[in-house]
């Protein structure tokens, strides 16, 4: 698997729609969809999914008035539950030796636990693409969502225990066995365990909304700086094992803090907001905001270690009533080549 960094020819995303989802907040997620579209598109292919014909002729309208080249947005027919891509969508891997080769993973969605029934209909998505996109797929068995992992591309992936050794994804296996799987079908060296994720996040501690790479030897790290707020403890445990990690040569990793945008509620419950849940794109980083003043200082931490990219803020409040946000709704197909 890449590094998010890796040249892409394309990002994926569904259309959004599930009232249950974003209540009340659709036409805002929806104009948020197209200025995401609207950034990604001068430098790569957005591929998207819809669920119908009129759906797709709704969406090229919206992105008609945006502006946005019509060539360089790629339309599919094929009806999903919800739109979070991210997890339950293509894990595309590349091959270096050899004849370079383009071929993804087709790991299993249980709707983070069997947490949402109704959205497990999402599994079969993978499956269902093999076709238009044509490459090879792989069925590694295993329980595993996007957001739960991330890789820099030398041999090292991040993720949680609290997400992959929760019970509620793959009983039958041992942390070991975990790890073996990941190592074969993510063609990986070593694992970096961090422990808890958020406040608010349903996704049982996916990684994207606490830690990320950002380069070969550099993570991003969210910090909360309040001791008072319930993520500090949790943080500050993640932020002593990233700095005690090792690369698969046995170099440290340079750490790097990012601020949090304080609690942000809905019907008096935390949602899982994080500047860490940005999107690495070919041009682009898209980096969630929240009109805190921890805004301007997450955008420039980003931008110093993007300097051949534009990093661009998206205020995403009204995408995280549906517990996820940028990161989540994207997924990166590499460019070999």
């Amino acid at each position: 698997m890449p590094p998010e960094w890796h040249p892409h020819q394309a990002t994926w995303l569904a259309w959004p729609k599930d009232p249950k989802t974003w209540p009340d907040r659709i036409p805002q997620v929806e104009d948020i969809y197209v200025l995401m579209m609207a950034h990604l598109s001068p430098g790569e292919e957005v591929r998207l999914l819809v669920d119908d014909p009129q759906t797709e002729e709704r969406v090229r309208r919206l992105l008609a008035r945006a502006r946005v080249q019509e060539s360089r947005v790629r339309i599919f027919q094929q009806p999903t539950a919800d739109a979070w891509i991210r997890d339950y969508g293509p894990n595309f891997l590349i091959r270096d030796a050899g004849e370079p080769r383009v071929a993804f993973n087709d790991w299993r969605f249980n709707a983070w636990g069997e947490k949402y029934p109704e959205l497990m209909a999402d599994d079969q998505i993978p499956a269902r693409l093999a076709d238009a996109i044509d490459f090879p797929r792989f069925e590694p068995g295993m329980v595993l969502e996007g957001g739960a992992i991330d890789v820099n591309g030398q041999g090292v992936v991040l993720t949680t225990e609290q997400c992959l050794l929760n019970p509620n994804r793959n009983p039958g296996m041992s942390k070991s066995q975990i790890e073996q799987c990941l190592r074969l079908f993510l063609g990986i060296d070593s694992l970096i365990w961090l422990g808890q994720g958020i406040t608010g996040d349903d996704t049982d501690g996916h990684v994207d909304d606490v830690a990320r790479f950002v380069s070969r030897d550099t993570i991003v790290c969210c910090v909360e700086r309040d001791p008072k707020d319930e993520n500090f403890p949790p943080l500050q445990e993640n932020l002593e094992r990233l700095r005690a990690s090792r690369s698969a040569s046995g170099e440290p990793f340079r750490v790097v803090p990012l601020p949090m945008p304080g609690p942000i509620e809905a019907a008096g419950e935390r949602l899982p907001a994080s500047y860490a849940n940005f999107y690495i794109a070919n041009r682009v980083v898209l980096v969630p905001t929240f009109r805190h003043p921890n805004d301007r200082i997450a955008l420039q931490t980003i931008q110093q270690l993007f300097p051949d990219r534009r990093v661009l803020g998206i205020g995403c409040e009204p995408l995280v009533w549906g517990l996820g946000a940028i990161h989540c709704v994207t997924q990166q197909q590499p460019r070999i080549g």
